[in-house]
């Protein structure tokens, strides 16, 4: 198989990730988002909101690192943020996810993107940590337009967001905070659980 015709192999193989539905609705609320829909509005926020990361990043790497970071959901599915029951498979699922999809590719382009995928897993980088603040930030942008509908459906608390986020800031303290205001908002529009009192 020539090198171009791995290339688009690949691009074909990934094109499945138009069919991986996500628990998050659009901001309308009229449909769930996909993954292609989460990782082209990453890629657009991080375009745009690059000037508000703690540190200084290099913006195509980050871009093309969310652009990538939810590939391996294509074998492994979507793993919602707040079901605690499919975590503990999350990570094996997902590595082996990552050896075959990335492998589709010539071996230099497939080191690179994996190399990628790891970066942003282990989230030690200004790249990857700007990258899972978005990661984060976005879906609190959707629920809040959309009157905290996934919230509602899963029950979601107001701990459990908190706790999910715990690292948020790392990547944009001001992304965070304005994140938090949302949740706050949320909370007193009872599209939160608030379950702060009786922790």
């Amino acid at each position: 198989m020539s090198r171009l015709e791995e290339q688009i192999r690949f691009i074909l193989e990934v094109d499945k990730l138009k069919n991986i539905v996500r628990q998050n609705y659009l901001a309308d609320g009229s449909r769930k988002e996909d993954d292609a829909d989460h990782s082209w509005h990453l890629a657009l926020m991080c375009g745009l909101l690059s000037e508000y990361a703690n540190e200084k990043i290099d913006v195509m790497k980050t871009m093309m690192m969310v652009l990538i970071h939810d590939l391996v959901e294509i074998d492994a599915g979507d793993t919602y943020a707040y079901d605690a029951t499919s975590h503990g498979t999350k990570q094996m699922r997902e590595l082996a996810a990552a050896q075959r999809i990335f492998n589709l590719l010539p071996k230099d382009q497939a080191e690179w993107l994996r190399s990628l995928w790891d970066e942003f897993e282990e989230g030690r980088t200004p790249e990857a940590r700007f990258a899972i603040t978005l990661d984060r930030i976005q879906p609190i942008l959707l629920n809040s337009e959309s009157g905290g509908k996934s919230w509602r459906e899963h029950g979601v608390k107001l701990s459990q967001i908190l706790k999910r986020n715990e690292t948020t800031h790392e990547g944009s303290e001001l992304l965070w905070e304005y994140g938090k205001e949302l949740i706050i908002k949320n909370v007193k529009t009872e599209a939160i659980i608030d379950d702060s009192s009786s922790e």
